[in-house]
């Protein structure tokens, strides 16, 4: 058993408490409150000191990617569509990325194919500790991701191959779609006869959990690019999440009509290129989240350092956030998004302990530092004894 004393506790569940105890045993939160009984448990006093649930990053390339883009295990680009690939298999589990990330406070990312293809293969989510990919998996999948704009265009226009253009993007994912359909169809159809059923098909078979809303489409869109998958998820009626989504404040009501799944935004800090990447709109998250948007903040790791994901909710602040909704889209609206709610981005009793421990305000304070990173009750990070 362990138990955290004395804490300021941002749940990410509609309470804070000002000063208060997690009683954490077997992995779980099994209780929360003030002034509880603990005999025997391990203690942390955090009197002082701040806690919130572990934070999670909805869109990660960690442990697939090197830091230099030398190595991209995420990126099969050997056709314009491969559904059939899954990113679990590129997830190199002693990664030191995954020590940095800890070091950062994040719990749980959503690791996700490259953006060089058009669709790239399904999503999983992984937590940042763990004995092997069985131990950190949390769920595969969660997603499968699809790319509009620069990348694909960059990849397959080098090679005269298509998609040269946006045109030849939209094709291929409504071509993507359309197979998947009329595969699904197929198969309904068959009934009793097994006579009838289609050649087994992968990638069509990970395009019908789409179509079956089961998992949404994780899309790579910024600017107009944006409208394009709205369009295209209201043809095929499927959920989807926009991500990276630089210029959503010019497209507010098309995003909020749209009943997406969530924005994933980020990351800020990237060069200012002309067209999609030229707007760097983060403040855009305070009015998606007043109209109801699901909102949350990505790293893109290892594009950029872990540390940006507290930095950039700062700048949602700064912009007029307020701090406990801008902590969700730390915790709880990625766990939503990822559809890993059930388990971790909150502190209730129940759920994994998953759980950080910061000197300082984070998102406010620019010197707040992580003092503690928990994952499934054992102390995985102290900056004590790291220094």
């Amino acid at each position: 058993m362990l138990v955290i004393k004395s804490a300021k506790i941002y749940t990410s569940a509609d309470r804070v408490i000002e000063k208060g105890d997690i009683l954490i045993e077997d992995g779980k939160i099994k209780d929360i409150g003030t002034s509880l009984n603990a005999k025997g448990a391990a203690t942390i006093d955090a009197d002082g000191l701040i806690v919130t649930p572990g934070l999670i990053d909805a869109h990660s390339h960690i442990s697939g990617f090197e830091t230099d883009m030398s190595d991209q295990d995420l990126n099969e680009m050997t056709n314009n569509a491969t559904p059939q690939v899954e990113a679990i298999y590129s997830v190199d589990t002693a990664s030191k990325m995954f020590e940095r990330v800890i070091q950062s406070g994040i719990t749980t990312s959503a690791i996700a194919p490259g953006s060089g293809n058009v669709v790239g293969g399904l999503v999983c989510a992984v937590k940042s500790y763990g004995h092997s990919i069985e131990d950190m998996c949390i769920k595969n999948p969660v997603a499968l991701k699809m790319a509009l704009g620069g990348n694909p265009k960059g990849v397959y226009g080098k090679r005269n191959q298509m998609p040269m253009t946006r045109m030849g993007i939209a094709h291929v994912i409504r071509e993507t779609l359309i197979k998947g359909r009329e595969y699904l169809r197929k198969k309904e159809a068959v009934k009793d006869d097994e006579s009838k059923m289609p050649p087994f098909d992968l990638g069509l078979e990970n395009v019908c959990r789409v179509l079956k809303k089961e998992i949404p489409l994780k899309v790579h869109c910024e600017q107009f690019d944006m409208l394009t998958i709205i369009s295209i998820a209201k043809e095929f009626d499927v959920e989807f999440t926009l991500d990276h989504a630089w210029g959503a404040s010019d497209f507010y009501d098309d995003i909020v009509e749209s009943g997406c799944k969530g924005v994933i935004y980020g990351p800020i800090g990237v060069p200012l290129l002309p067209g999609e990447c030229g707007k760097i709109d983060i403040y855009s998250l305070v009015e998606l989240d007043r109209r109801g948007v699901t909102c949350a903040i990505m790293t893109d790791g290892p594009i950029l350092n872990p540390d940006v994901l507290i930095v950039q909710a700062g700048e949602v602040i700064r912009f007029g956030g307020n701090i406990e909704r801008v902590l969700n889209m730390l915790t709880i609206n990625p766990a939503k998004i990822i559809g890993v709610d059930d388990r971790v981005g909150s502190i209730e009793k129940g759920k994994d302990a998953d759980i950080v421990i910061f000197k300082g305000m984070p998102a406010v304070d620019t010197n707040a530092t992580v003092e503690y990173t928990i994952i499934n009750g054992e102390v995985v990070y102290r900056r004590n004894n790291n220094n």
